[in-house]
């Protein structure tokens, strides 16, 4: 008969006991006998009300979620041939973000022929870099996937400082792209009169 180590109700230990007679302890209390430590000689067990349990196991796994930094990754895209309004456009929304604390993973989608022309997307990257010295730092190199050329910008961290961030809705993206074609702004919110 195997033996068992148990934990009564209220953490007062009740000693080495065979696995029938603890259960049967448990059933006496109206509780339930659950083992919380299996690989210990004998293997610990507790009677508890396993409802209980299962809820306070539940409640620190969400205060653990909660103190947990989520990081977002915001994306932005060029071409070779971008012009300089809509890369004046994607390199101030990048700042936004990086202002704020979210991550931002710059690519350059090359297509057909453009693909013998890879040092316009370097320079754009590199560019891209020179500009968001002051809010960014690269965290990823420059480096070619496929036919992508992409780089990782971080926030620049402060010693003891911590990001604006505005309160976010509960259902939040993780990631974000700017369209190839979209160089314009959103329209400003009509004010109510």
């Amino acid at each position: 008969m195997p033996q068992v180590r148990v934990i009564g109700d209220e953490g007062e230990q009740l000693g080495v006991m065979d696995t029938r007679d603890a259960i049967r302890a448990a059933r006496q209390q109206g509780l339930d006998l659950v083992e919380v430590a299996p690989g210990a000689d004998p293997p610990v067990c507790r009677i508890i009300d396993f409802g209980k349990f299962q809820y306070e196991a539940k409640k620190k796994a969400n205060e653990a979620k909660k103190k947990q930094a989520v990081i977002i990754v915001k994306e932005i895209k060029f071409r070779p041939g971008t012009d300089e309004h809509d890369y004046s456009y994607r390199m101030k929304r990048a700042r936004e973000w990086l202002q704020i604390g979210d991550k931002v993973k710059a690519t350059i989608w090359f297509r057909g022929r453009e693909m013998t022309h890879r040092e316009l997307g370097s320079r754009i990257l590199a560019k891209l870099a020179q500009d968001l010295d002051d809010v960014g730092e690269v965290e990823v190199a420059p480096r070619m996937e496929g036919n992508q050329l992409f780089t990782m910008f971080g926030p620049k961290r402060h010693k003891g400082a911590k990001p604006d961030r505005p309160a976010a809705p509960p259902a939040q993206t993780t990631t974000s792209s700017q369209p190839e074609q979209a160089a314009k702004p959103a329209p400003a919110p009509e004010s109510e009169s």
